[in-house]
């Protein structure tokens, strides 16, 4: 019994101390210069749905709900949202290369199509972010006029990302 009363305690101890280490929030302020809608405006629905829907994994800018400030919360957060930059940032968008940017908007209306995004983990919290089958078209419709745009712009084999040989 000693022993179970001495492990609570402990952990009691490593949850408290824990509470003081907090990883750096994903807060830009300021205008983006580098953001998808600098150089391709989306209409107040669009920017309502990627506001709703994206941004706080696949921005700059991440709105904290209460519980990102409690560990291990805050650690397990960070790195969902690292890992969503990692794959799509839409503040940085406009530095990837343009092939990049083709294949990454077709990524996405792949996996808007297949419901796997906005992620199903994300949107039992957060019910804003379920989308309706018309937010998810009016979506669609833009990233899909955004490669329409990038394909009259480009040479086709610029849109093209070179298979890598094993």
């Amino acid at each position: 019994m000693k022993i179970i009363k001495r492990t609570g305690w402990i952990l009691l101890v490593i949850l408290v101390l824990i509470q003081f280490i907090h990883p750096a929030k994903n807060i830009q302020a300021g205008v983006q210069p580098n953001h998808i809608t600098t150089a391709y405006p989306a209409t107040a629905a669009v920017t309502d749905i990627l506001q709703k829907a994206c941004y706080d994994c696949h921005s700059n800018n991440t709105v904290y709900p209460w519980y990102a400030n409690i560990q291990p919360v805050a650690w397990w957060l960070n790195h969902h949202v690292v890992e969503g930059k990692r794959e799509l940032n839409f503040s940085e968008f406009m530095q990837y290369r343009i092939r990049k940017q083709y294949k990454k908007l077709d990524e996405c209306i792949d996996e808007i199509n297949e419901g796997e995004m906005p992620l199903s983990s994300y949107t039992l919290i957060h019910k804003n972010a379920v989308l309706s089958k018309e937010q998810k078209q009016t979506l669609i419709n833009w990233l899909e006029g955004i490669r329409q745009q990038i394909a009259a712009t480009n040479p086709p084999d610029s849109l093209i990302i070179p298979k890598k040989h094993t």
